[in-house]
Protein backbone atom coordinates (compact mmCIF):
# COMPACT_ATOMS: atom_id res chain seq x y z
CA UNK A 1 0.00 0.00 0.00
CA UNK A 2 1.07 3.38 -0.23
CA UNK A 3 1.99 5.51 3.06
CA UNK A 4 3.29 9.11 3.82
CA UNK A 5 6.97 8.06 5.51
CA UNK A 6 9.19 10.26 7.57
CA UNK A 7 12.53 9.95 6.15
CA UNK A 8 14.38 12.96 7.97
CA UNK A 9 14.09 16.49 9.54
CA UNK A 10 11.27 18.48 7.49
CA UNK A 11 11.55 15.28 4.67
CA UNK A 12 8.19 13.02 3.89
CA UNK A 13 7.82 10.57 0.88
CA UNK A 14 5.27 8.37 -0.05
CA UNK A 15 6.73 4.68 0.01
CA UNK A 16 5.19 1.24 -0.88
CA UNK A 17 4.74 -0.25 2.68
CA UNK A 18 3.49 -4.01 3.32
CA UNK A 19 -0.54 -3.93 3.71
CA UNK A 20 -0.87 -4.07 7.80
CA UNK A 21 -2.76 -7.52 9.47
CA UNK A 22 -4.54 -8.40 12.34
CA UNK A 23 -1.53 -9.23 15.32
CA UNK A 24 -3.95 -9.80 17.72
CA UNK A 25 -7.51 -10.91 17.78
CA UNK A 26 -8.46 -7.58 19.67
CA UNK A 27 -7.54 -5.62 16.13
CA UNK A 28 -9.68 -4.58 13.48
CA UNK A 29 -8.03 -2.91 9.81
CA UNK A 30 -9.19 0.48 9.09
CA UNK A 31 -9.77 1.36 5.25
CA UNK A 32 -8.62 5.29 5.66
CA UNK A 33 -10.54 7.87 3.52
CA UNK A 34 -10.04 10.66 5.45
CA UNK A 35 -6.63 11.99 7.64
CA UNK A 36 -5.79 15.10 8.74
CA UNK A 37 -2.53 16.64 9.82
CA UNK A 38 -1.90 17.69 13.19
CA UNK A 39 0.09 20.90 14.96
CA UNK A 40 1.92 18.21 17.25
CA UNK A 41 3.00 16.22 13.85
CA UNK A 42 5.44 19.72 13.13
CA UNK A 43 6.81 18.71 15.97
CA UNK A 44 7.91 15.08 14.08
CA UNK A 45 8.57 16.72 11.42
CA UNK A 46 11.20 19.51 12.87
CA UNK A 47 12.78 16.85 14.97
CA UNK A 48 11.73 18.07 18.02
CA UNK A 49 10.91 14.23 18.94
CA UNK A 50 14.04 12.24 18.83
CA UNK A 51 12.32 8.76 18.38
CA UNK A 52 10.98 8.71 15.35
CA UNK A 53 13.03 6.46 12.39
CA UNK A 54 13.56 6.83 8.96
CA UNK A 55 10.30 5.08 7.01
CA UNK A 56 7.69 5.34 9.75
CA UNK A 57 4.25 5.87 8.84
CA UNK A 58 3.50 9.59 10.57
CA UNK A 59 -0.56 10.75 11.03
CA UNK A 60 -3.25 10.47 13.94
CA UNK A 61 -6.14 12.03 13.12
CA UNK A 62 -8.38 9.59 10.82
CA UNK A 63 -11.49 7.69 9.94
CA UNK A 64 -12.63 4.96 6.98
CA UNK A 65 -13.91 1.65 6.85
CA UNK A 66 -13.95 -0.98 8.81
CA UNK A 67 -12.09 -4.35 6.53
CA UNK A 68 -11.01 -6.84 8.73
CA UNK A 69 -11.88 -7.58 12.29
CA UNK A 70 -10.29 -9.76 14.99
CA UNK A 71 -11.91 -12.70 16.85
CA UNK A 72 -12.21 -11.20 19.95
CA UNK A 73 -13.57 -8.01 18.46
CA UNK A 74 -17.54 -7.31 19.55
CA UNK A 75 -18.64 -4.29 18.63
CA UNK A 76 -17.42 -3.51 14.98
CA UNK A 77 -18.01 -5.29 11.64
CA UNK A 78 -16.87 -5.08 8.13
CA UNK A 79 -18.37 -1.81 6.16
CA UNK A 80 -18.67 -0.07 9.73
CA UNK A 81 -17.67 3.52 8.84
CA UNK A 82 -15.58 4.64 11.75
CA UNK A 83 -13.76 7.48 13.57
CA UNK A 84 -10.72 6.37 15.17
CA UNK A 85 -9.37 7.80 18.69
CA UNK A 86 -5.61 8.52 17.78
CA UNK A 87 -4.50 7.22 21.46
CA UNK A 88 -4.62 3.81 22.26
CA UNK A 89 -6.30 2.21 25.36
CA UNK A 90 -6.10 -1.23 25.89
CA UNK A 91 -9.77 -0.77 28.41
CA UNK A 92 -8.38 -2.99 31.32
CA UNK A 93 -5.85 -1.27 33.30
CA UNK A 94 -6.64 0.98 36.40
CA UNK A 95 -6.44 4.40 34.19
CA UNK A 96 -8.32 3.61 31.33
CA UNK A 97 -11.00 2.35 34.02
CA UNK A 98 -11.07 5.49 35.56
CA UNK A 99 -11.66 7.42 31.87
CA UNK A 100 -7.57 8.57 32.04
CA UNK A 101 -7.11 6.60 28.45
CA UNK A 102 -3.99 8.47 27.13
CA UNK A 103 -2.44 7.27 30.57
CA UNK A 104 -2.53 3.30 29.47
CA UNK A 105 -0.65 1.20 30.94
CA UNK A 106 -0.41 -1.49 28.29
CA UNK A 107 -0.75 0.22 25.09
CA UNK A 108 2.71 1.68 24.71
CA UNK A 109 4.38 -1.73 23.92
CA UNK A 110 8.19 0.49 23.55
CA UNK A 111 7.56 2.13 27.49
CA UNK A 112 11.13 1.76 28.01
CA UNK A 113 12.23 5.98 26.94
CA UNK A 114 9.31 7.36 28.43
CA UNK A 115 9.80 5.96 31.57
CA UNK A 116 13.47 7.07 31.40
CA UNK A 117 12.08 10.75 29.98
CA UNK A 118 8.79 10.66 32.38
CA UNK A 119 9.43 8.23 35.37
CA UNK A 120 6.24 6.52 34.10
CA UNK A 121 4.87 5.55 30.11
CA UNK A 122 1.62 6.48 29.07
CA UNK A 123 -0.15 5.45 26.38
CA UNK A 124 0.60 4.63 22.75
CA UNK A 125 -0.32 6.93 20.00
CA UNK A 126 -0.95 6.29 16.16
CA UNK A 127 2.15 7.07 13.85
CA UNK A 128 3.86 9.35 17.26
CA UNK A 129 7.26 7.86 17.23
CA UNK A 130 8.76 4.56 19.11
CA UNK A 131 8.35 6.42 22.51
CA UNK A 132 5.04 6.27 22.02
CA UNK A 133 4.88 2.50 20.65
CA UNK A 134 6.16 2.95 16.94
CA UNK A 135 2.60 2.23 15.73
CA UNK A 136 2.22 3.14 11.90
CA UNK A 137 0.25 5.92 11.47
CA UNK A 138 -3.01 6.87 9.53
CA UNK A 139 -1.40 8.84 6.35
CA UNK A 140 -1.76 5.35 4.52
CA UNK A 141 -4.24 3.48 2.71
CA UNK A 142 -4.56 0.92 5.41
CA UNK A 143 -3.99 1.04 9.39
CA UNK A 144 -4.00 -1.34 11.99
CA UNK A 145 -5.87 -0.36 14.68
CA UNK A 146 -5.31 -2.02 18.30
CA UNK A 147 -7.99 -2.65 21.11
CA UNK A 148 -10.25 -1.91 18.13
CA UNK A 149 -13.70 -2.26 20.34
CA UNK A 150 -12.80 0.47 22.60
CA UNK A 151 -10.92 3.05 19.98
CA UNK A 152 -12.92 2.86 16.95
CA UNK A 153 -16.57 4.60 16.91
CA UNK A 154 -19.44 4.18 14.81
CA UNK A 155 -20.53 7.82 13.04
CA UNK A 156 -24.15 8.51 13.11
CA UNK A 157 -26.30 8.33 10.16
CA UNK A 158 -26.16 11.87 9.01
CA UNK A 159 -23.10 12.60 10.16
CA UNK A 160 -20.61 14.03 6.92
CA UNK A 161 -17.01 12.68 6.77
CA UNK A 162 -15.62 16.23 6.85
CA UNK A 163 -17.43 16.78 10.08
CA UNK A 164 -16.70 13.06 12.04
CA UNK A 165 -12.70 13.43 10.91
CA UNK A 166 -12.19 15.55 13.58
CA UNK A 167 -13.93 13.95 16.40
CA UNK A 168 -10.80 11.82 16.18
CA UNK A 169 -8.13 14.10 17.95
CA UNK A 170 -9.14 18.35 17.45
CA UNK A 171 -12.46 18.29 18.93
CA UNK A 172 -11.66 15.97 21.96
CA UNK A 173 -8.33 17.73 22.25
CA UNK A 174 -10.09 21.11 22.58
CA UNK A 175 -13.31 19.78 24.24
CA UNK A 176 -10.76 18.42 27.11
CA UNK A 177 -9.38 21.34 27.42
CA UNK A 178 -12.58 23.38 28.16
CA UNK A 179 -13.44 20.57 30.30
CA UNK A 180 -10.44 20.72 32.67
CA UNK A 181 -10.96 24.09 33.29
CA UNK A 182 -13.81 22.89 35.50
CA UNK A 183 -15.74 26.46 34.10
CA UNK A 184 -18.31 28.10 35.93
CA UNK A 185 -20.91 30.07 34.96
CA UNK A 186 -19.73 33.80 33.86
CA UNK A 187 -16.35 32.64 33.35
CA UNK A 188 -14.12 34.53 31.24
CA UNK A 189 -11.88 31.90 28.70
CA UNK A 190 -9.03 33.01 27.19
CA UNK A 191 -7.17 31.01 24.67
CA UNK A 192 -4.23 30.68 23.16
CA UNK A 193 -3.80 29.56 19.70
CA UNK A 194 -6.21 29.49 16.86
CA UNK A 195 -5.45 26.47 14.97
CA UNK A 196 -7.75 23.55 14.85
CA UNK A 197 -8.20 22.49 18.74
CA UNK A 198 -7.77 26.24 19.66
CA UNK A 199 -10.91 26.89 17.78
CA UNK A 200 -12.12 23.37 19.31
CA UNK A 201 -11.34 24.58 22.51
CA UNK A 202 -13.00 28.19 22.46
CA UNK A 203 -16.23 25.84 21.13
CA UNK A 204 -16.05 23.72 24.21
CA UNK A 205 -15.88 26.36 26.26
CA UNK A 206 -19.06 28.18 25.36
CA UNK A 207 -20.95 24.10 25.49
CA UNK A 208 -19.48 24.29 29.32
CA UNK A 209 -20.61 27.44 30.16
CA UNK A 210 -18.22 30.29 29.32
CA UNK A 211 -19.51 34.21 29.00
CA UNK A 212 -17.05 35.28 27.03
CA UNK A 213 -14.05 33.64 25.61
CA UNK A 214 -11.23 35.40 24.42
CA UNK A 215 -8.78 34.03 21.65
CA UNK A 216 -5.27 35.02 21.51
CA UNK A 217 -2.95 34.60 17.63
CA UNK A 218 -0.79 36.30 15.22
CA UNK A 219 -3.01 35.18 12.03
CA UNK A 220 -5.60 37.93 10.83
CA UNK A 221 -7.56 34.66 9.02
CA UNK A 222 -7.34 32.55 12.47
CA UNK A 223 -8.78 35.13 14.75
CA UNK A 224 -11.33 35.71 11.89
CA UNK A 225 -12.66 32.64 12.31
CA UNK A 226 -12.72 32.52 16.19
CA UNK A 227 -14.72 35.47 16.14
CA UNK A 228 -17.36 34.84 13.51
CA UNK A 229 -17.47 31.29 14.00
CA UNK A 230 -16.33 30.77 17.35
CA UNK A 231 -17.93 33.95 18.85
CA UNK A 232 -14.50 34.75 20.83
CA UNK A 233 -13.18 38.35 21.31
CA UNK A 234 -9.60 38.02 19.72
CA UNK A 235 -6.21 39.72 20.15
CA UNK A 236 -3.15 39.89 17.62
CA UNK A 237 -0.24 39.28 19.93
CA UNK A 238 1.94 41.58 18.06
CA UNK A 239 -0.27 44.19 17.49
CA UNK A 240 -1.34 44.50 21.26
CA UNK A 241 0.74 43.38 24.79
CA UNK A 242 -1.74 40.27 25.38
CA UNK A 243 -1.12 40.53 29.02
CA UNK A 244 -2.14 44.22 29.21
CA UNK A 245 -5.74 43.81 27.24
CA UNK A 246 -6.68 40.67 28.91
CA UNK A 247 -6.55 42.71 32.38
CA UNK A 248 -8.10 45.51 30.41
CA UNK A 249 -10.68 43.55 29.30
CA UNK A 250 -11.53 41.58 32.32
CA UNK A 251 -11.58 45.01 34.64
CA UNK A 252 -7.99 44.08 36.16
CA UNK A 253 -8.91 40.69 37.28
CA UNK A 254 -7.16 38.51 34.69
CA UNK A 255 -9.17 35.66 32.58
CA UNK A 256 -10.74 32.96 35.09
CA UNK A 257 -9.03 29.85 32.84
CA UNK A 258 -6.40 29.83 30.29
CA UNK A 259 -6.21 27.58 27.93
CA UNK A 260 -2.60 26.56 25.80
CA UNK A 261 -3.14 25.23 22.99
CA UNK A 262 0.15 25.91 21.55
CA UNK A 263 2.83 23.76 23.27
CA UNK A 264 6.13 23.29 22.46
CA UNK A 265 7.07 25.73 19.42
CA UNK A 266 4.98 28.45 20.62
CA UNK A 267 5.81 32.14 18.92
CA UNK A 268 6.20 35.31 20.21
CA UNK A 269 7.83 38.72 19.69
CA UNK A 270 10.73 40.32 20.90
CA UNK A 271 13.64 38.96 22.70
CA UNK A 272 11.95 36.40 24.38
CA UNK A 273 11.14 34.73 20.82
CA UNK A 274 15.14 35.05 20.69
CA UNK A 275 15.89 33.75 23.59
CA UNK A 276 14.19 30.64 23.52
CA UNK A 277 14.43 30.11 19.60
CA UNK A 278 18.42 30.37 20.12
CA UNK A 279 17.71 27.61 23.11
CA UNK A 280 15.89 25.37 21.43
CA UNK A 281 18.21 25.48 18.34
CA UNK A 282 20.35 23.94 20.28
CA UNK A 283 19.18 21.97 23.12
CA UNK A 284 19.53 23.99 25.88
CA UNK A 285 16.01 23.88 26.25
CA UNK A 286 13.98 21.20 24.29
CA UNK A 287 10.64 23.34 24.00
CA UNK A 288 9.30 26.78 23.70
CA UNK A 289 7.34 28.02 26.80
CA UNK A 290 6.32 31.77 25.78
CA UNK A 291 2.63 30.36 25.53
CA UNK A 292 2.62 29.23 29.11
CA UNK A 293 4.25 31.39 30.58
CA UNK A 294 1.78 34.40 29.17
CA UNK A 295 -1.02 32.33 30.69
CA UNK A 296 0.40 31.94 33.72
CA UNK A 297 1.15 35.65 33.96
CA UNK A 298 -2.24 36.82 32.69
CA UNK A 299 -4.65 34.06 34.76
CA UNK A 300 -6.10 35.76 37.16
CA UNK A 301 -5.44 34.97 41.14
CA UNK A 302 -6.55 31.18 41.99
CA UNK A 303 -8.13 30.71 38.24
CA UNK A 304 -6.77 27.54 36.29
CA UNK A 305 -4.29 27.17 33.36
CA UNK A 306 -5.18 23.93 31.15
CA UNK A 307 -2.44 22.57 28.80
CA UNK A 308 -3.41 20.56 25.53
CA UNK A 309 -0.48 22.22 23.60
CA UNK A 310 2.32 19.05 23.17
CA UNK A 311 5.06 19.96 25.40
CA UNK A 312 8.01 16.75 25.41
CA UNK A 313 11.02 17.85 27.89
CA UNK A 314 12.55 21.03 29.42
CA UNK A 315 11.24 24.60 29.82
CA UNK A 316 13.27 27.79 31.01
CA UNK A 317 12.54 30.68 32.61
CA UNK A 318 9.37 29.02 33.93
CA UNK A 319 7.06 31.66 36.37
CA UNK A 320 6.82 29.16 39.43
CA UNK A 321 6.53 32.06 41.49
CA UNK A 322 3.94 33.57 40.04
CA UNK A 323 2.14 30.46 39.59
CA UNK A 324 2.49 29.35 43.38
CA UNK A 325 1.67 32.83 44.70
CA UNK A 326 -1.68 33.20 42.80
CA UNK A 327 -2.32 30.07 43.92
CA UNK A 328 -2.68 28.33 40.28
CA UNK A 329 -4.90 25.46 39.38
CA UNK A 330 -3.10 23.12 36.81
CA UNK A 331 -4.71 20.98 34.38
CA UNK A 332 -3.17 19.13 31.61
CA UNK A 333 -2.41 16.11 29.63
CA UNK A 334 -2.80 14.28 26.33
CA UNK A 335 -6.43 13.95 25.43
CA UNK A 336 -8.82 11.30 26.99
CA UNK A 337 -10.27 10.54 23.62
CA UNK A 338 -12.33 7.33 24.26
CA UNK A 339 -13.81 9.51 26.96
CA UNK A 340 -15.28 11.96 25.01
CA UNK A 341 -16.02 10.83 21.43
CA UNK A 342 -19.09 9.35 21.75
CA UNK A 343 -20.64 12.46 23.20
CA UNK A 344 -18.91 14.99 20.83
CA UNK A 345 -20.41 12.47 17.87
CA UNK A 346 -23.66 13.51 19.55
CA UNK A 347 -23.14 16.92 19.76
CA UNK A 348 -21.99 17.00 15.59
CA UNK A 349 -25.06 15.03 14.77
CA UNK A 350 -27.20 17.46 17.06
CA UNK A 351 -26.07 20.19 15.00
CA UNK A 352 -24.44 21.94 17.91
CA UNK A 353 -21.01 22.26 16.42
CA UNK A 354 -20.01 21.47 12.97
CA UNK A 355 -16.40 20.88 12.89
CA UNK A 356 -15.77 20.92 9.20
CA UNK A 357 -14.74 24.03 8.98
CA UNK A 358 -11.38 23.53 10.03
CA UNK A 359 -10.77 21.44 6.93
CA UNK A 360 -9.37 24.00 4.64
CA UNK A 361 -7.76 21.80 2.10
CA UNK A 362 -8.12 17.82 0.31
CA UNK A 363 -5.36 16.48 -1.13
CA UNK A 364 -3.49 13.08 -1.79
CA UNK A 365 -0.63 11.58 -0.15
CA UNK A 366 1.50 12.49 -3.00
CA UNK A 367 1.11 16.09 -1.91
CA UNK A 368 1.91 14.94 1.93
CA UNK A 369 5.35 16.89 2.17
CA UNK A 370 3.48 19.61 0.36
CA UNK A 371 0.65 20.22 2.82
CA UNK A 372 2.84 19.59 5.92
CA UNK A 373 4.93 22.58 4.23
CA UNK A 374 1.99 24.58 4.16
CA UNK A 375 0.05 23.62 7.39
CA UNK A 376 3.40 24.71 8.70
CA UNK A 377 4.07 27.94 7.24
CA UNK A 378 0.04 28.61 7.20
CA UNK A 379 -0.07 29.77 3.60
CA UNK A 380 -2.73 30.22 1.64
CA UNK A 381 -5.42 30.79 4.58
CA UNK A 382 -4.53 26.62 5.82
CA UNK A 383 -6.02 25.60 8.56
CA UNK A 384 -5.84 21.72 8.20
CA UNK A 385 -5.17 19.96 5.17
CA UNK A 386 -6.88 16.49 4.69
CA UNK A 387 -5.64 13.51 3.28
CA UNK A 388 -7.25 10.98 1.16
CA UNK A 389 -5.12 7.72 0.79
CA UNK A 390 -7.89 6.14 -1.17
CA UNK A 391 -7.61 9.28 -3.92
CA UNK A 392 -4.88 9.36 -6.45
Amino acid sequence: MRALCWVGVNDLKVEQVPDPGILNPKDAIVRVTMSSVCGSDLHLLGGYVPAMREGDIIGHEFMGEVVEVGSEVRKLQRGDRVVVSSVIGCGGCWHCNQGEWSLCDNSNTDAGLLEKAYGYSGAGIFGYSHAFGGYAGSHAEYIRVPYADNGSFKIPEGVKDESALFVSDAFPTGFMAADMCGIQPGDVVAVWGCGGVGQMAIRSAYLLGASRVIAIDRFPERLEIARTIGQAETLNYEEVDVLEMLKEMTGGRGPDRCIDAVGMEAHTTGVEHLYDKAKQMVRLETDRPAVLRQAIMACRKGGTVSIVGVYGGLLDKFPMGAAMNKALTFRMGQMHAQRYIPHLLDIVQRGEVDPSYLLTHRWPLEKGMEGYTMFKKKTDNCMRVVFTPQEA
